[in-house]
């Protein structure tokens, strides 16, 4: 499953690379521990096993290859704990519902259980860009 494009987002997407730089030089260099960042939720290993796009990177912590995307949709009419899409199909369909939604993209390693969140980014509800 490919990685979702951003092209036709209206407003800015969010990189949280920085944040994620931070927590993996505080592992490298002993000031935290890899069980401290390797807390992977029950949901969302579940998720991460079952509905997960790869990508072609090693995981920051394990340095395993097992590192996938999971997105989750949160927005007007959509479940309060967010929805997850699996797809790119499902994502035009959620932006064709013509309601806003914030997507938020989810790293997780599913050796070691590392999780961050990547990048999040809204939708107005308009038709979205062809990629």
């Amino acid at each position: 499953m490919p990685r979702w494009s951003t092209n036709g987002v209206e407003g800015a997407v969010v990189s949280y690379r920085l944040a994620k730089q931070r927590l993996v030089d505080a592992v490298k260099d002993g000031r935290s521990q890899a069980k401290d960042v390797c807390d992977a939720q029950p949901e969302l290993r579940r998720v991460a096993h079952h509905h997960a796009a790869g990508i072609d990177e090693p995981c920051p912590i394990c340095e395993g290859d097992d590192l996938v995307l999971v997105t989750f949709a949160f927005g007007v009419g959509l479940p309060t704990s967010g929805r997850c899409v699996s797809g790119r199909s499902e994502m035009k369909k959620l932006k064709r519902r013509g309601k806003p939604a914030t997507f938020y993209l989810v790293e997780v390693c599913r050796q070691c259980w590392w999780n961050h969140l990547r990048e999040s980014f809204a939708i107005s509800g308009k038709e979205m860009a062809a990629t």
